[in-house]
């Protein structure tokens, strides 16, 4: 069998400054959503989008001078929320083929998503067999959520984060920052020394082109940015600004322009299936007809390898497997209770094996 060598793609730079995400962290009270709503009426910018998690300010702040947004609506949960910034992002993207002025999204605040994430990480570590047997024995034990449910944690903070990043637009992604004791590699605190904590994911500034710091009784500071325009002295002390806006960061320091559009960045994905499997469970809860359209789409695709369109029918049949045979279990915490989940997990399998077995590919194939 001959094997092809795939031709080599190739296009010279452009040199275009890409749209930024930029970090603004700081103490309470020292003017962030301030900033971030008087840059949203910016004439250089399109429309802006204002997600508020777990604050209370954007309504009242439509009323700073310039301030020109629209609030996003959304029922609290994590779905909700990737699924708003998700449609922010498509709209951004729209924007940017279409050569509109660049969509603003103004994210109040990442410190209230990452908590969400870490209080629901908590309540499964107190769900779990183990955590329940602990609660059964002591109700005030401590119960320390396992790796996994971490990764699981970090993993939907990073597929905000990815929007975040991807977005063909200007992110303004608000945070909480304070000064806290500094301690060394043991965790114990270091006489007569101070350090920074952003309160958030660790992974924060990574994601952010500029990182901008806001104290009370201080000039906005910025401490790191990746940018050829304008240089912060590494190892340093961060950059004071004393005439600081955002509308000056971007158009201005960084030398962004409305008439130089950023190339759409690629989405990373270990296969094409990826994209596929949320559409699933959204299908599911719709029910078995739109499983079926699913099903449809799924074979229809010509960009998908044959076996990644096997990987989607799987979990389709997996779904709708479930679906006919729905598992009920009176108490969740009782050791008969995890004998009889591993049992129907076993049944299950073998359910979703012959659930189409009625037509010929399947009862999707139709």
């Amino acid at each position: 069998m001959n094997h092809l060598t795939p031709k080599l793609r190739t296009r010279k730079p452009t040199g275009v400054i890409p749209w930024p995400t930029i970090l603004i962290e700081g103490e309470e009270k020292s003017g962030k959503s301030h900033e971030a709503a008087a840059f949203t009426g910016c004439e250089l910018t399109g429309q802006a989008y204002w997600l508020e998690l777990g604050e209370d300010t954007a309504d009242e702040y439509a009323n700073v001078p310039g301030a020109d947004y629209l609030l996003i609506d959304h029922n609290g949960t994590y779905r909700d929320i990737l699924g708003q910034v998700e449609a922010v992002h498509a709209e951004a993207k729209r924007a940017a083929a279409a050569k509109e002025k660049p969509v603003v999204l103004v994210i109040d605040s990442g410190s209230m998503l990452w908590r969400m994430l870490v209080n629901w990480t908590n309540e499964r570590a107190r769900r779990s067999r183990t955590g329940q047997k602990a609660l059964r024995q002591d109700p005030d034990a401590e119960v320390k959520p396992s790796m996994n449910l971490w990764n699981d944690a970090a993993e939907r903070w990073q597929r905000v984060m990815y929007l975040v990043r991807t977005m063909p637009g200007i992110v303004i992604l608000l945070a909480r920052g304070k000064e806290v004791a500094a301690v060394d590699g043991n965790g114990d605190p270091i006489p007569r020394t101070k350090d920074w904590r952003v309160e958030a994911h660790k992974s924060l500034a990574f994601d952010a082109t500029v990182w901008v710091r806001m104290r009370r009784a201080e000039p906005p500071q910025i401490v790191g940015a990746r940018s050829l325009k304008f240089q912060v002295p590494r190892g340093g002390q961060p950059k004071p600004m004393p005439d600081f806006s955002l509308e000056k960061l971007v158009f201005g320091l960084m030398g962004c322009s409305i008439h130089n559009q950023p190339k759409p960045t690629p989405e990373l994905t270990g296969d094409l299936a990826q994209a596929w499997i949320p559409k699933v469970q959204e299908a599911a809860e719709e029910g078995v007809e739109d499983l079926k359209k699913l099903w449809r789409d799924v074979e229809a695709d010509e960009d998908l390898s044959r076996d990644e369109v096997l990987v989607v029918r799987s979990a389709i049949e997996r779904v709708a497997a479930e679906l006919k045979n729905p598992r009920k279990f009176s108490d969740p915490t009782s050791d008969d209770v995890a004998r009889l989940r591993s049992a129907a997990a076993e049944q299950q399998d073998q359910d979703a094996e012959g659930a189409f077995a009625e037509q010929p590919g399947g009862e999707f194939a139709a």
